[in-house]
């Protein structure tokens, strides 16, 4: 008997975990943070004993399905963790910068609690605990089949979404039954720079396939590309151009888009205006990126071969130090391209505080924004919003760009399932989206299917 749990992103974008448990087994299916509205959850108890878990299989690096591995190896998780070997790479840096970003969280809320008489909390994990879970880490090529044990097998198929993210074909022989279990991940947008697009599948027995655009559609990709008039119309006037981006992934793509249309001088103006960069995570991310051409397209191997540096160009600034990025703000007339992507922390916050009530500026959003996030209120036409506890005006322009996001639309979701080349057998869930999106997209695939489609409940458990 094979049962699956769903501990995350489930009527919501935020926090993938799914719990499997077979006849001799125990295994995750990612183990992400919870974002926004859904954050509060991040401090629970696992319903599980980490001891108890065999193995881990990695979707992608996001932290919003890694976030929470630190917490799981610092409560006595010893197994093997599973991804692709630029997931791999990415772990290491990215979930350092998220214990550190626990550490800082935890003393900015005891110098608030201190000033109330309140005993002091412990971060949810250091970076230190970040720094261990490489130790678990396994990695494993595109389409090369791992034989966990003598009943379990698992091939990873490249999902288009991130460097290195991954569709997770699973089969399973328990109790002398075959079964097929495929996680989509996170599918990629198709045509997005640098990586290639997604791969399909043959066939599923159960598939679980994420929804987050599962109600929308994106604009096409050269539609997206009046980024360029909007950053030169903001800087003409003497307005800042803020992008809150993800620091892996997102930020790479936006690089990879302004080198190109400098080098060609599409806008003559592009090559005089001064870029940001202000992460540091996006600049180690970047290098990965660097390290990592098999994941390429087409295209960005193209301008390899011409020795074109995909990633860099000669005004773009790297800010490392608290104190160049401070500068920035006495700066007009450039871009900020920042993290965190949903703006719940990092220096973008910061930005965003001397930024926002600027007329002249704009803040673009070229990602995602999950519900009870500070982007999302800002997106969403929040007239103020507050920002380390002052309230700031919303005067900026504000725009959204979804034809740059790294998540397939409906469209994107429906080809892919579609390209199964054999259906899905039995059934299909539902899960990383919204409620109006996962409802949505139930209704179009039991529309162009006779398989089955549900959405779980948080926590709610399934037997195969």
């Amino acid at each position: 008997m094979i049962k699956i749990r769903f501990l995350g992103a489930t009527r919501a974008v935020t926090g993938s975990c799914y719990y499997i448990e077979t006849s001799k087994r125990k295994f995750l299916v990612d183990c992400g943070m919870f974002q926004g509205k859904d954050a509060k959850l991040n401090v629970n108890d696992f319903v599980f004993n980490p001891s108890d878990i065999d193995f881990i299989l990695i979707t992608h690096a996001h932290i919003d399905h890694t976030g929470r591995l630190p917490l799981l190896v610092k409560q006595g998780f010893k197994g093997s963790i599973f991804c692709t070997t630029a997931t791999a790479d990415l772990l290491k840096i990215m979930l350092v910068d998220s214990g550190h970003i626990q550490e800082m969280d935890a003393i900015s809320e005891n110098k608030k609690r201190q000033r109330k008489g309140l005993p002091p909390i412990e971060p949810l994990y250091t970076a230190q605990d970040g720094d261990r879970v490489k130790d678990f880490v396994t990695s494993v090529p595109y389409n090369y089949t791992i034989q966990v044990d003598k009943n379990i097998s698992v091939n990873f198929k490249d999902a288009g979404h991130l460097l290195g993210s991954s569709i997770i074909e699973i089969n399973i022989l328990d109790d002398g039954q075959n079964k097929k279990i495929v996680f989509s991940g996170d599918l990629g947008n198709t045509n997005i720079p640098i990586i290639k697009d997604y791969e399909f599948v043959d066939y599923a027995d159960y598939l679980i396939i994420e929804s987050t655009y599962g109600n929308r559609l994106h604009p096409s990709l050269d539609e997206a590309l009046n980024l360029y008039d909007i950053i030169e119309k903001t800087t003409s006037k003497g307005g800042n151009v803020v992008i809150p981006s993800f620091a892996v992934g997102r930020t790479q793509e936006l690089l990879y888009i302004l080198n190109h249309y400098v080098d060609i001088e599409k806008i003559k103006r592009m090559s005089e205006i001064e870029i940001y960069l202000d992460s540091p995570l996006a600049e180690e991310a970047t290098g990965v990126f660097e390290r990592h051409k098999e994941c390429y397209d087409e295209d960005a191997l193209k301008n390899l071969a011409l020795d074109i540096d995909v990633l860099d160009f000669k005004n773009l600034h790297y800010v490392k130090t608290k104190e160049e990025s401070m500068e920035l703000n006495k700066k007009n007339g450039v871009v900020i391209i920042s993290s965190s992507g949903m703006c719940e922390a990092g220096r973008i916050k910061h930005h965003l505080k001397y930024n926002l009530w600027k007329k002249n500026s704009t803040i673009l959003f070229v990602g995602y924004q999950a519900e009870g996030t500070l982007g999302r209120r800002i997106l969403d036409g929040a007239k103020k919003v507050k920002i380390f506890g002052e309230e700031i005006a919303v005067n900026a322009e504000v725009i959204n760009m979804p034809g740059l996001s790294g998540h397939a639309d409906l469209n994107g979701l429906v080809n892919w399932f579609k390209n199964i080349k054999n259906g899905v057998g039995k059934r299909v869930f539902i899960t990383h989206g919204e409620v109006e999106a996962s409802f949505n997209l139930k209704k179009v695939f039991e529309s162009i299917s006779n398989v089955s489609c549900y959405i779980p409940d948080f926590m709610e458990e399934i037997i195969l």
